[in-house]
C-alpha cells in the first residue's frame, strides 16, 4: 500500500479548482496520490473532465508549500487528520460521496460512535427552541450514554445543542466553517473549549481560514454526513438548518423536524419538511428512539436468550455479532466472523426477507428486536 505523506494528503484537498470528488477522480485515475503530484501537464489533460486550465492549477503545485506549512502546524499542535483513504476515517462519512479528502480533528470523541445524532436549526432560537434541545439531548442521554450530539457551533439552535450534551453528560462535537486557529463566534470560545475535552471540533478548512459566508454551506455536508440522522429544531423557510436537512435526505439519512404552531415564522421551515413528508415529525426522543429502531439494552438483552431459534449457525453468528455490536455493516462483519461474502450475502438477505434484520441508512445492519 502506498505511504502517502501528509503533506501529500493535505495538499490533495488543497488544488485549486478541484474539489473532493475530482480530487477522488484523480487518484483513482493516476492510481495513487503521488502520482497526482508528479504527472506531467501532457497526462494531466487526459483526465476525463479536466481541460487545460485544471490541469494548469494542478501541474503549478505551488500549493504544495502551503500544504507543507500546515503539515507543520497539525504536527505542532497534535492535531488529528483524517485521509479518506486511512482505514479510522469516519464510517459514515466515508459513505458520502462529497466527503472531505481530508479534515482536522481536535477532540477526543469516537467519530465512529455506534450512535451518532446531528442538531441543527435557527441562529435566532426562541426560549422553546433551547428548551426542546434540552428536553430531547437530555432523555436520549437517560438511555444512551454513548450518544455523540453533533452540530456547527453556531448561534441559537447549534450552541444550545452542544451546551445540552455537555450539561447531560454527552460528548459533542463541533463543525467549523473556518480553520482551527479561530472560534467563531468568539462568544463561544469557552464552550468549544470544553467540547475539546468532551468532544471535538473538526474543520475541512486550512487553520488560517476566516470564517466565510459559503464556508458555513460547505461545512453542512459534514455535519450531515457524520451521524445517523438529523434532526432540524426551528427553522425559518431559508436558512443553513434546511440545507443541512436536504443533503441528509440525499445521503438517504433520516431527517426529523420539531413541529411548531402555524404562524411561528421560526417553525415555518420544520412545518414545511413535515407537510412534504422530507422529515419525520419529532415530538420527543422517543420519536427518534423509535424511528432509528434504538432498543435498550435491557430489553435487548432480556429478549436475546431466546431469540430466533430456527435460525442455521451462520445466520446466528451473524445475529450474534450483529447484536453486540448494536450495528455493523457487510465489511466489518465479513472481516470479524470470517464469514465468506459469497455465504455472507445470501445470509444477510434472507435475514432480511424473514423480517430479523433491517437495513438502515448507510446500508448498516441492525437486530429489529
Amino acid at each position: 500500500m502506498e505511504e502517502i505523506s501528509l503533506e501529500y494528503k493535505i495538499a490533495l484537498g488543497q488544488i485549486p479548482r478541484i474539489g473532493d470528488i475530482s480530487a477522488r477522480r484523480l487518484v483513482s485515475f493516476f492510481g495513487s496520490v503521488g502520482a497526482v503530484f508528479s504527472e506531467p501537464f501532457s497526462s494531466m489533460v487526459k483526465v476525463p473532465g479536466i481541460g487545460e486550465v485544471l490541469a494548469s492549477y494542478i501541474c503549478d503545485r505551488s500549493y504544495l508549500e502551503t500544504a507543507k506549512r500546515e503539515a507543520e502546524f497539525v504536527d505542532k499542535y497534535n492535531i488529528k487528520t483524517y485521509f479518506y483513504l486511512d482505514g479510522d476515517y469516519p464510517t459514515r462519512l466515508a459513505q458520502c460521496e462529497d466527503s472531505p479528502v481530508v479534515f482536522f480533528y481536535k477532540g477526543v470523541a469516537d467519530l465512529n460512535s455506534p450512535k451518532i445524532l446531528s442538531v441543527v436549526g435557527t441562529r435566532s432560537a426562541t426560549v422553546r427552541g433551547r428548551e426542546i434541545c434540552d428536553s430531547i439531548i437530555g432523555d436520549l442521554a437517560k438511555n444512551w450514554p454513548e450518544l455523540l450530539i453533533v452540530s456547527g457551533l453556531a448561534y441559537g439552535i447549534d450552541i444550545a445543542s452542544h451546551k445540552a450534551a455537555l450539561k447531560h453528560n454527552l460528548q459533542t462535537v463541533g463543525v467549523l466553517a473556518h480553520g482551527l486557529k479561530t472560534i467563531y463566534p468568539a462568544i463561544h470560545r469557552g464552550t468549544a473549549e470544553t467540547m475539546v475535552k468532551n468532544g471535538g471540533l473538526i474543520s475541512d478548512f486550512l487553520s488560517d481560514t476566516p470564517p466565510e459566508r459559503n464556508n458555513f454551506i460547505k461545512r453542512n455536508r459534514i455535519v450531515a454526513g457524520l451521524s445517523d440522522a438529523t434532526l432540524v429544531v426551528e427553522s425559518g423557510t431559508k436558512g443553513g438548518a434546511l440545507i443541512s436537512a436536504d443533503i441528509a435526505e440525499s445521503y438517504n439519512r433520516d431527517v426529523f423536524a420539531v413541529p411548531g404552531r402555524p404562524d411561528d415564522k421560526w417553525s415555518a421551515g420544520c412545518n414545511a419538511l413535515i407537510k412534504k413528508n422530507r422529515a419525520a415529525m419529532v415530538e420527543s426522543a422517543k420519536d427518534i428512539e423509535y424511528q432509528l429502531d434504538w432498543i435498550s439494552g435491557e430489553k435487548k438483552e432480556a429478549e436475546q436468550k431466546t431469540l430466533f431459534p430456527e435460525l442455521d449457525d451462520t445466520e446466528k453468528m451473524i445475529i450474534d455479532f450483529i447484536v453486540a455490536q448494536e450495528e455493523s455493516d457487510i465489511d466489518t462483519i465479513c472481516r470479524t466472523t470470517g464469514i465468506p461474502i459469497y455465504r455472507l450475502s445470501p445470509a444477510l438477505l434472507q435475514l432480511e426477507l424473514k423480517g430479523i434484520l433491517k437495513i438502515a441508512p448507510g446500508n448498516i445492519y441492525r437486530v429489529l428486536i
